[in-house]
């Protein structure tokens, strides 16, 4: 199986080509480049394997929740790909490839992800590693750092921007132990390409014209009142 999978999220920009077991990327911590650099990474990699946007199966995006910008960019130029080659999507979660992550690299099994949504909000949600990947446990919601759920267990790790930003607010709403704390964790594509492999595999993709941005909140001119 042959699948693309970009993210421009955050401050990160990236993209993944998995081919089977073997995984090729491109990462570059950007701000506000991601539009620049997102089609180059795409086509460095697709050349490193020696393949064309056509002879994949499909594309896998990060389709939110986080920073609008981003978000909207992934899907864009998502869908402009796969229209033109005619391909199928796979809509990934953020704070499930935000968890992939933890578990690629420390193993975590539980997981809580936390976006920094602005306006003294995050975006959350907690994550269990089960058949082999990481999956949401419950919804993807947007609420202040000192209102989120408890820890999932003793074992549970806090990952993303959300606790960079608010670490003592989510540590004290949370009970995660300030030891799984990785703040500075960025979505990486080729977590984003794992997860999309596994729904391609399950038959979990959309048409381009379907593979939408799930923003969670929708209005961000205002601060959100305080009770």
């Amino acid at each position: 199986m042959k699948l693309l999978a970009i993210d421009t999220t955050e401050d990160s920009c990236s993209a993944a080509l998995c081919i089977d077991d073997e995984m090729l990327w491109r990462f570059e911590i950007a701000p506000r480049r991601h539009s620049e650099l997102i089609l180059p990474m795409v086509d460095e990699v697709l050349a490193e394997a020696g393949l064309a946007v056509r002879q994949l199966d499909a594309l896998a995006f990060s389709r939110g929740p986080g920073s609008f910008t981003g978000v909207r960019i992934a899907t864009g130029v998502t869908q402009g790909i796969a229209l033109g080659a005619d391909l199928p999507v796979v809509p990934v979660s953020t704070l499930a490839a935000l968890a992939q992550g933890t578990w690629r690299l420390r193993g975590a099994t539980t997981v809580l992800s936390a976006l920094d949504a602005r306006m003294g909000e995050v975006y959350w949600a907690c994550c269990r590693f089960l058949n082999g990947s990481m999956v949401l446990d419950g919804e993807e919601r947007v609420g202040r750092p000192d209102l989120a759920i408890e820890a999932l267990d003793d074992a549970c790790w806090g990952v993303g921007s959300g606790w960079a930003v608010y670490p003592d607010l989510l540590l004290q709403s949370t009970g995660v132990s300030n030891q799984r704390v990785l703040g500075e964790q960025r979505i990486h594509a080729r977590d984003v390409a794992s997860l999309g492999l596994v729904a391609l595999l399950a038959g979990q993709t959309v048409a381009p014209e379907e593979a939408l941005p799930v923003y969670i909140r929708d209005n961000v001119a205002e601060k959100p009142a305080r009770p």
